[in-house]
C-alpha cells in the first residue's frame, strides 16, 4: 500500500509528515493494511476540516472543533473515540519527531459511549419459541435435551457457561439445582414446573445418549458435554424455525427471565440472587431500571426510608 494514496488533497507538509507515520504503522507496528487505511482516512478528514497547512498547528480549540463537527455530522460516540484515538496516537508520533512540543489532545476526553441493553422476548415470545414443534431431522432424544436446556436457561437465568457447565451431581433431589457461576460461586436455584418437567425427560433418555463416564447433564451427539457454541446454534435454529421477530442468544434468555421475574414480583433483590450477580447496580443494567423506579423500591422497602 502506498501510504499517500489518499485521494484528498493535503498541503505538502501534512501530506509528509502523514506518509511518514502510516509507513511507521506498517514497517515499525506491524498493523495491517486495514488499520492503516483507517488510520489515513481519519487524519486526512481532520486535516482537510481544520484546513491545516501543517501539524505542527494542531492545538486543543482545533480538537474541539473536530469533535463538535463530528456530533453535528451525526457520528456516533464509537466513531467519535475512534477518530481522537487515531489522532492522539498521530501526534505522539509528532511529538517523538519534533515536530509538536506538546499533546493538543491532553485533557480531552471521547465521549461517553452508551452501553446498549440486549432486548428481552416478550412473555408471548418465549412462549412461542419453548412450545415450538421440533424439526422432523431430530431424533426424540436430543429435542428432549433441546427443550430442557431452553427451560432451565430461562426458566432459571443460567448463563451460558452455567447452563454448560451443569453435572449429574447438581441436579439434586430436592427440586433444585446447584449452579457454578462467576468466580466459581456456586448458588442454589429452584426449578420452576415445566423446567422439572423437561429436565426429568430428558434425564430418562440421557444414559442411551452420554458416554458411560460422562459427568455433564448435557451432552451433544458425540456423547460427550456439549459446547457453548453447539448451545447457541440450536437456540438461533429453534428461533428461526418459529420466525421471531428478533435474534435469540443464550444471553437473551437470561435477560429476558430478569426481566419477566421483576416486572412480576419488584423484588430487586431477589432478582439479583437469582442471577448471580454481586452488586445490585449490575442487576439495575440487566434489568433497564430508572432511577426512580429503584428510589421506589427503596421508599417502600427500607426501614430508614419509611416517613414517621
Amino acid at each position: 500500500m502506498q501510504p499517500g494514496s489518499n485521494e484528498a488533497i493535503l498541503s505538502d507538509a501534512c501530506q509528509h509528515w502523514l506518509d511518514k507515520f502510516l509507513l511507521h504503522l506498517q514497517v515499525e507496528r506491524g498493523l495491517s493494511t486495514h488499520t492503516v487505511k483507517n488510520y489515513q482516512r481519519q487524519l486526512t478528514e481532520v486535516a482537510k476540516l481544520l484546513g491545516l497547512f501543517e501539524w505542527s498547528g494542531l492545538t486543543p480549540s482545533d480538537i474541539k472543533r473536530v469533535m463538535a463537527d463530528s456530533k453535528m455530522s451525526g457520528h456516533s460516540a464509537r466513531s467519535i473515540a475512534l477518530r481522537l484515538s487515531a489522532l492522539r496516537t498521530f501526534c505522539r508520533y509528532l511529538i517523538e519527531q519534533k515536530q509538536l512540543f506538546s499533546n493538543p489532545l491532553e485533557g480531552i476526553h471521547a465521549p461517553k459511549q452508551g452501553k446498549p441493553l440486549p432486548k428481552q422476548l416478550s412473555v408471548d415470545e418465549m412462549q412461542q419459541l419453548l412450545t415450538a414443534r421440533p424439526s422432523s431431522d431430530d431424533d426424540e432424544g436430543m429435542q428432549l435435551r433441546d427443550n430442557a436446556m431452553f427451560e432451565l436457561m430461562y426458566g432459571c437465568g443460567l448463563r451460558l457457561n452455567e447452563l454448560t457447565g451443569l453435572d449429574l451431581a447438581d441436579c439434586l433431589k430436592d427440586g433444585t439445582v446447584r449452579v457454578t457461576g462467576k468466580g466459581s460461586k456456586q448458588r442454589i436455584l429452584p426449578l420452576g414446573r415445566h423446567a422439572q418437567k423437561a429436565l426429568n425427560a430428558w434425564l430418562k433418555v440421557r444414559p442411551a445418549l452420554a458416554s458411560p463416564y460422562e459427568s455433564a447433564v448435557f451432552v451433544s451427539k458425540r456423547k460427550t458435554r456439549i459446547s457453548n457454541r453447539q448451545v447457541a446454534n440450536r437456540l438461533d435454529r429453534m428461533a428461526q424455525e418459529q420466525s421471531l421477530s428478533q435474534k435469540v442468544s443464550p444471553h437473551k434468555l437470561r435477560h429476558s427471565f430478569a426481566t419477566h421475574v421483576l416486572e412480576s414480583s419488584g423484588d430487586l433483590r431477589a432478582v439479583q440472587e437469582l442471577l448471580g450477580h454481586a452488586n445490585l447496580s449490575t442487576t439495575q443494567v440487566y434489568t433497564h431500571l430508572d432511577f426512580q423506579h429503584l428510589a421506589n423500591v427503596y421508599d417502600a422497602a427500607h426501614p430508614r426510608a419509611h416517613k414517621k
